[in-house]
């Protein structure tokens, strides 16, 4: 009885997992050195799939970055082998083109 259940189970799984579709959100930050060294001087726009507490550890921590979350968005599918992340929403609709 478990196992015509399970194997029922499996088929179902199996069945509607073509149907499933990754998403993942991608964050932009303008990030400043706070160390004091004259490579960080200026700050530069990073665009990551990192959440902000994530990418701030992963990055040195609060000593050594100041990270200032500019804006996120959703993008459907996977980042494996090296795949390019989404464009934002602006890019796709031409408003910064306009600019």
């Amino acid at each position: 009885m478990r196992t015509l259940l399970f194997i029922k189970i499996l088929f179902i799984t199996l069945l509607f997992s073509s149907y499933a579709n990754a998403e993942y959100r991608v964050y932009q930050y303008y990030v400043k050195s706070k160390l004091r060294m004259p490579i960080d001087k200026n700050g530069y726009l990073v665009t990551s799939t990192l959440d902000p507490v994530s990418y701030i550890s992963y990055h040195g921590g609060n000593n050594s970055l100041k990270v200032d979350l500019l804006r996120s968005w959703m993008c459907v599918g996977h980042t494996g082998n090296q795949k390019e992340l989404c464009p934002g929403p602006e890019e796709n609709s031409g408003v910064l083109a306009q600019k």
